[in-house]
């Protein structure tokens, strides 16, 4: 039985980096797994858009997709966006099966792509009884993705960090010089800033704007095409496809 095809989801940008990180990152995947049909696509501002590569995977004999969110946690786009877009190409393309797989995060792979960057950056491990994490996110208005981000952050704390506080760039508070000016008031000398997030854009500008405003001693970059995270998309595929096996034969 052929494999479904992967269709990789992600949410746009005006910003040109935005775009090109997601292609790197689907060429990535494609590389890990050779012979998969690995495609990308856009809910706005960028080209794919979804339902147009889900009409061409129809018309090229692709029967079966595994749509997955380039979402770090389960807010507005993988609740309700996502969904819709799903819901209305199964109307438009009745023989086609198309599932939804899970967001990316929580994840250990996340926290090792964010390790990596960390380290990029030039956060040594020897440091890190000394060094004080944010843990900086695009935010959310959704108190499940704000949790989310809460609970990774107590989690790194136990990765060698003397503290990590979260912060976000929209919906929610601290922002990330709040985040970094906290722990200099609690005494930690060095900061290091860590953007939980994907790709390049304007939310991750606030980021990286509120680091150096703050002084921080370290930025890391995003997550991007790291290693880690196409393993957790292919990961989150087979997850998707398991679900599905395993419902047919129950």
């Amino acid at each position: 039985m052929a494999h479904p095809a992967l269709l990789v989801v992600a949410h746009g940008s005006r910003d040109p980096r935005h775009a090109a990180t997601v292609h790197a990152l689907t060429e990535r995947v494609r590389s890990e797994r050779p012979g998969l049909r690995v495609e990308c696509a856009f809910l706005e501002f960028n080209a794919p858009a979804a339902p147009r590569v889900l009409e061409r995977l129809a018309a090229q004999g692709a029967d079966d997709v595994v749509a997955l969110p380039l979402l770090l946690t389960r807010a507005f786009h993988a609740k309700t966006d996502i969904p819709s877009v799903l819901r209305e190409a199964r109307a438009r393309l009745p023989r086609m099966r198309l599932r939804q797989a899970e967001v990316l995060g929580p994840s250990p792979l996340l926290n090792a792509a964010l390790g990596r960057r960390l380290r990029e950056a030039g956060a040594r491990p020897g440091d890190l009884p000394g060094t004080g994490l944010v843990l900086a996110s695009a935010g959310s208005s959704d108190p499940e993705a704000i949790a989310v981000i809460a609970e990774i952050a107590r989690e790194l704390r136990h990765t060698g960090w003397c503290a990590v506080r979260p912060a976000f760039a929209s919906g929610s508070l601290p922002r990330t010089e709040d985040a970094v000016a906290s722990l200099r008031a609690e005494g930690v000398r060095r900061v290091a800033v860590a953007p939980y997030v994907i790709a390049p854009g304007r939310l991750p500008d606030r980021i990286a704007a509120g680091a150096a405003a703050s002084g921080a001693d370290v930025l890391a970059g995003v997550l991007g095409p790291a290693p880690e995270l196409a393993r957790l998309l292919l990961d989150r595929y087979d997850e998707a496809r398991l679900t599905a096996r395993v419902a047919l034969s129950a």
